[in-house]
């Protein structure tokens, strides 16, 4: 059990959170929710001893042990990738190196007797060590995990330099997955993973015997394993018991009360304030007055916590294009790989996207989705048949590679107003304002805003347009739960067609109609919704 007492952190004269206060439980379940700055981060790296809160005191059992994932894989080199995942496990690895080496020297034949038994000895202690933590069953479970995580045998033997930022951070949490703490600390562990992956790390971290407290932007993921949610809120750290769900109804309820309170709290303050205006003057009623002015003084004031701030979106009214979007007829791409090789992605894709539909277009990674969001957009040409796009369709292209082509030279402004050169000063403002720009902050160059804010610059370019069909690929990344759900709602009202890929099983249970599917290089079309999908993938 993790008892963390009265904590405090302040930063730059602000204060993250003041006197929170919580218990984490023997496999407890706890999502940490908050807004973006708020201190989520902060609080993970008190918690694993990486930082020090200003106050307050964290208690923990002896020998107690705790894993931390996050977004900062730190540096990986001069190992394999299954080396690296295996040294999460800490000295059952190092215990193994050692047997390793031990063996090697037991077969030196000028060994005397006396240091041969003196080796064994030691071999036999180490030994024994070893299996106690598990480690004849280390290389099998990092195998396992690294599957799970998407990562094959053909790549298990690859130098973990080989490996791109996203496949580094399945590494990284294979590793601690592999280390089996008490309580494991997890950042937003299903950025770059797959709807595939995201399902099998659900399932392991179901049957995960200690504590978990984690992040997630992936409303459904953090619902369907927490059962307690943990709120990092500007001041404060509030403990609901209860999912995602019940946490976003029961926090307006406490809200009710709390602006309730602060009601009943004001008009208690001015009928006091009333008293001792009418009456600080009179002698008669001098003790009255003092003690009234020393009760209010005492007296806690009710702060409000101002709502957190989300995207607010209105798409442009749009021109009808004509019934058939896109035609795919008989499509097929293959890369030339540096060795000369053939490396096909799929072929004989046929299929036709309508007007009006929201298509799902899913496939574990590497399948060809983004290829096939790529060809129809025009992006990239087809080795074999052709995408036909229809007659009065304009395309808008959101790419998860799209803030590559933002000019890192340009303010926020500058990037949108450059593509809006009719529109007012005060417009550009108030489209910039419903994507959380504000103030000074449209004045920032591209070339300092992180991965969110970069997202959110190339949806307010794409968005501001009044493109009949849309095409996304992988565009919750990097949003929190809230705009998540501002973007789904803009989807659901918009009336054109959407082509979306994206690992957000709520985001596409609620507003796709149809469902492409890219598996083994060829296409399969599911006439219905992400449930339907779903059932008939189960069947």
């Amino acid at each position: 059990m993790v008892n963390v007492t009265n904590i405090s952190l302040s930063y730059g004269g602000r204060n993250l959170y003041k006197n929170g206060s919580f218990i984490i439980r023997p496999q407890d379940k706890i999502g940490l929710v908050g807004p973006n700055g708020s201190g989520k981060t902060s609080l993970f790296r008190i918690l694993s001893g990486e930082e020090k809160a200003d106050e307050g005191t964290i208690t923990t059992p002896s020998n107690f042990v705790i894993g931390y994932f996050s977004q900062d894989v730190g540096e990986m080199k001069g190992r394999t990738a299954l080396e690296e995942a295996q040294l999460g496990a800490g000295n059952a690895y190092e215990l193994g190196i050692q047997l390793s080496e031990i063996e090697h020297k037991m077969c030196d034949p000028d060994l005397t007797p006396d240091e041969l038994d003196s080796i064994m000895e030691s071999y036999g202690r180490i030994q024994s060590e070893y299996q106690d933590l598990g480690g004849y069953e280390l290389e099998t479970q990092a195998k396992t995990i690294l599957s799970g995580l998407g990562i094959g045998e053909n790549r298990w033997s690859e130098p973990v330099e080989s490996f791109s930022g996203g496949w580094k951070m399945r590494i990284a949490l294979a590793k601690i997955l592999l280390m089996n703490p008490d309580l494991l600390l997890i950042d937003e562990p299903t950025n770059h993973l797959d709807i595939e992956t995201i399902i099998w790390l659900e399932e392991w971290l179901r049957n995960f015997k200690g504590s978990i407290l984690m992040t997630s932007h992936d409303r459904e993921f953090m619902t369907r394993l927490c059962n307690r949610t943990l709120e990092v809120a500007p001041g404060s750290i509030t403990l609901y018991s209860g999912d995602y769900d019940f946490y976003m109804s029961e926090r307006v309820i406490r809200r009710e009360q709390l602006i309730a309170s602060k009601r009943k709290q004001d008009a208690m303050l001015a009928k006091e304030e009333e008293f001792i205006a009418k009456f600080a003057a009179r002698a008669s009623h001098a003790a009255q007055v003092q003690s009234r002015v020393k009760t209010i003084e005492k007296i806690e004031r009710i702060v409000i916590p101002p709502e957190p701030k989300v995207m607010k979106l209105q798409l442009p009214e749009i021109t009808r294009g004509g019934d058939i979007v896109v035609s795919l007829e008989n499509l097929a791409k293959e890369y030339i790989l540096k060795d000369g090789s053939v490396h096909p992605v799929f072929s004989g894709i046929t299929g036709v996207v309508n007007r009006t539909d929201k298509i799902a277009v899913t496939g574990i990674n590497g399948a060809g989705k983004s290829t096939l969001l790529k060809i129809i957009n025009g992006s990239l040409e087809a080795t074999e048949g052709k995408a036909t796009i229809g007659q009065s369709t304009t395309i808008g292209y959101f790419s998860q590679y799209s803030s590559d082509s933002l000019n890192p030279e340009n303010t926020i402004y500058q990037e949108v107003a450059a593509l809006l050169p009719n529109e007012t000063v005060g417009y550009i403002r108030n489209l910039l304002g419903s994507f959380l720009f504000s103030g000074d902050d449209i004045d920032k160059p591209i070339s300092v805003l992180s991965g969110g804010e970069k997202s959110r610059v190339m949806l307010a370019c794409l968005l501001s347009q009044p493109y009949n069909f849309i095409i996304l690929d992988e565009p919750t990344n990097h949003l929190d739960i809230a705009s998540r759900e501002v973007l789904l709602e803009a989807l659901k009202e918009y009336k054109g067609t959407v082509m979306i890929v994206s690992h957000d099983r709520y985001f596409l249970r609620h507003f796709i109609t149809r469902v492409f599917e890219v598996d083994h290089g060829h296409l399969h079309i599911y006439e219905g919704d992400y449930n339907y999908y779903e059932t008939k993938k189960a069947e």
